[in-house]
Parts: structure tokens; sequence; C-alpha cells
């Protein structure tokens, strides 16, 4: 089993950056693919990106291609989502979980395939 824990959201002015952390533990991330969500209020949770642990490729959604980048670090089991040049709509709680079909990359954005959710992080981006 694996536990994700989110951290690093904000308040910030549009145009600004963040990076958020996703921790692993209990089991050896090694082997994983780490999905990024997001969340804002009233709407449906969205694929935002998503990291190998093993190798590191990445996939990021057309709204955040340029801005958003994937990174990790294997030693102390934790992917960072930089954010920058950050707009209004960006703001959302955003969640990290596990890919439980990474074997297949079809459609890799839906969200039903995903598991071991973490609590979530808020960032807000003001005007």
């Amino acid at each position: 089993q694996v536990q994700l824990v989110e951290s690093g959201g904000g308040l910030v002015q549009a145009g600004g950056s963040l990076r958020l952390s996703c921790a692993a533990s209990g089991r050896t991330p090694s082997g994983y693919t780490i999905g990024w969500f997001r969340q804002a209020p009233g709407k449906e949770r969205e694929f935002v990106a998503r990291i190998s642990w093993n190798g590191g490729s990445t996939y990021y959604a057309d709204s955040v291609k340029g801005r958003f980048t994937l990174s990790k670090d294997n030693a102390r089991n934790t992917v960072f989502l930089q954010m920058s040049s950050l707009k209004p709509e960006d703001t959302a709680v955003y969640y990290c979980a596990v890919d439980r079909r990474a074997y297949n990359n079809y459609d890799v954005t839906d969200v039903d395939r995903y598991g071991y959710w973490g609590q979530g992080t808020q960032v807000t981006v003001s005007s």
C-alpha cells in the first residue's frame, strides 16, 4: 500500500508561482505513476499532469502545458509540481493519486483509473 500527502498550496497573485509536493510513504514508490488533479468548487475533478516515478516520463493537460512542470526526488519519495504564470482559473484544490492502470496509456486523464488519493492542498490565485 502507498499513502500520498500533498502540500505547498497557498494564496498567490496572477502571474506568480507555487510549488506543490506529493510525498509518498508505505510502499516503495518506484514503479508507480502519479497523477495530479484539481477540483474547483461546483466543478468536476480535472486532470492536470502525470509522471512516472521510475523514468520520469511526463504528460500535461493542454490547459497547463508550458506553465506547469513536474519533477521528482527519489531519495525523498516526493513528486513536485512547479506552477508558474498562474491564472485565476487555476484556483482549486489540488490532489495527487496513483494510476491503477498505468499499463494502459489510453485516456490517461480519466479520473476513475486513479486511487490512493491524498487529502488535497488549496491553491488560490487572485486577480
